[in-house]
């Protein structure tokens, strides 16, 4: 799909052409007719933008958040991007039919540069895909988000997972004591300000201690509305999901407020008007709500809860999210999600469903989004490509869960209080037990996904870019390969390995 003229048409112009995953609006493939009509009447060109009018930004990021938008796998493509944004993508022969139609019509605002760079298109014969975007990830490399010391540490995990491309990443932290969850939380905002985070993730501390896996029961709290809004102060707008076990007391219904504190031992109320940072204590604010005011988004997991309280917690959660205020600096998204589905949470039974299948109940009806952990340990491949099949790639979003021993050898590191320990790429809690994270980059569980899950290459793409991109509220920025996105993509072989990644257009892996 052509767009109009942006920042980067002044920027140096540069094409790649091969089989790409595209976004796609069904509706128009339907009626080709109509698609071919489009661009028949000059007036239809207007919602592009013209000479001192902007385009139409509302129309613009309404197509890449409709439902009817699907990735497709499009055999000849072509992607062109100038500067650090996509200002061309589609199949080739239509791009460049389109190019040269603008470059005619309106000779001022399209100079010819595109049509050359279409023309002079660099082949590519394995895959053209989005950068990836993960929502659940503690870190790699070596490093671990709930332990890097600072900065220099954390960005050692964001590289490990460029490189293979993951060009959109939310850190996400480990169940601990308030305290240290806090100065976690207001290092990685920083990295977030500088554009390195997409997000900030709190997988706790308010969860089920009987479905802790490798989350630290100890240090596990009784849910605060206040802790929840200390969370997201320190994350200065950053927050983007928190993992809850909705059946807890003061998650759906207000709680008593406060927390404890590890180095006093006492309840901390917050500020010295009873909350934190002075704000005010929202009378019977439940953390669903204080999360919702804060522009995140409540994602339920290690859980022991009923079918029914997953229900009940959905609804409430999607409902506050509706209240919420505008202005959020990340702008998050609009309904619940699943932490990585199934794992973390009582089992399926055919006379107590539990919270599992509930979630994809929510889920197939567009009122959840479910992770999974496709990487061929934390789930079998033919349950993988049962939730696709069953509730759509649009509501699932494909993550890593990965620890620091992505992209490492196995041996021992540490996940926040827990030591874990690696072998045969599997993390499991030191002296056996409980899987602790991940050791996959998501590209690889995109191909076990496709792989060992029979999930079609586009779809599993789209579960690991334009859906969590939603899930952010950013699809208007990132998670696909369409004009006026960041220019995020990888070139990957025909085994689906990068060889190379490109995030805003600069050049991270060769």
């Amino acid at each position: 799909m052509t767009n109009a003229p942006g920042q980067g048409r002044q920027s140096e112009i540069w094409a790649v052409r091969g089989p790409a995953v595209l976004p796609v609006d069904l509706r128009v493939e339907a009626e080709q007719d109509e698609q071919d009509d489009l661009w028949a009447d000059e007036d239809e060109l207007d919602w592009l933008g013209s000479p001192g009018r902007p385009a139409d930004e509302a129309r613009l990021t309404a197509i890449f958040d409709s439902p009817n938008v699907a990735p497709v796998l499009v055999p000849d493509a072509v992607v062109v991007v100038a500067g650090d944004v996509i200002v061309s993508a589609g199949d080739y022969r239509n791009e460049l039919d389109m190019e040269r139609l603008l470059a005619r019509r309106q000779p001022d605002q399209f100079d010819g540069r595109t049509v050359a760079a279409i023309e002079a298109a660099r082949r590519w014969d394995g895959f053209i895909l989005p950068g990836l975007v993960d929502i659940h990830c503690h870190g790699g490399g070596g490093q671990s988000f709930p332990d890097a010391a600072g900065p220099a540490e954390a960005q050692a995990a964001i590289r490990e997972h460029l490189r293979h491309g993951t060009t959109s990443l939310v850190a996400s932290l480990v169940t601990d004591s308030p305290e240290v969850m806090l100065r976690q939380t207001a290092m990685l905002a920083g990295l977030c300000e500088a554009g390195r985070l997409a997000g900030i993730h709190w997988e706790g501390p308010f969860l089920a201690a009987g479905r802790a896996g490798a989350q630290d029961p100890a240090k596990m709290q009784a849910p605060s509305a206040e802790l929840a809004r200390a969370a997201a102060q320190a994350a200065r707008g950053w927050l983007a999901t928190m993992t809850l076990a909705p059946e807890l007391p003061g998650v759906v219904a207000a709680g008593a407020g406060g927390w404890t504190s590890a180095a006093s031992g006492k309840s901390e109320p917050g500020g010295a008007d009873g909350a934190v940072g002075g704000r005010g204590e929202a009378v019977g604010e439940s953390v669903l709500e204080a999360l919702a005011a804060a522009g995140a988004v409540a994602s339920f997991g290690h859980t022991n809860c009923s079918a029914e309280e997953m229900a009940a917690a959905v609804a409430a959660a999607n409902a506050a999210l509706a209240r919420r205020p505008a202005g959020a600096k990340a702008g998050f998204g609009r309904v619940a999600t699943a932490t990585h589905l199934f794992n973390g949470m009582r089992p399926i039974h055919h006379r107590d469903p539990g919270p599992a299948m509930e979630a994809m109940g929510q889920a197939a009806l567009g009122q959840m989004t479910v992770e999974l952990v496709a990487d061929g340990v934390h789930l079998d491949g033919r349950l993988v490509g049962s939730v696709f099949a069953l509730v759509g790639w649009q509501n699932v979003a494909l993550v890593t869960d990965a620890m620091a021993a992505a992209g490492m050898p196995d041996g021992s590191y540490q996940l926040g209080p827990a030591a874990v320990t690696v072998a045969g790429g599997v993390a499991r809690l030191a002296g056996g037990g409980s899987i602790a994270g991940g050791t996959a980059h998501l590209i690889d569980v995109v191909r076990s996904a496709w792989r060992l899950g029979g999930v079609p290459l586009a779809q599993a793409v789209g579960a690991a870019s334009l859906t969590p991109a939603r899930v952010l509220g950013r699809a208007d920025r990132f998670g696909c390969l369409a004009a006026r996105r960041q220019a995020d993509l990888i070139l990957a072989d025909a085994d689906l390995n990068p060889v190379q990644v490109y995030k805003a257009g600069r050049l991270v892996r060769r």
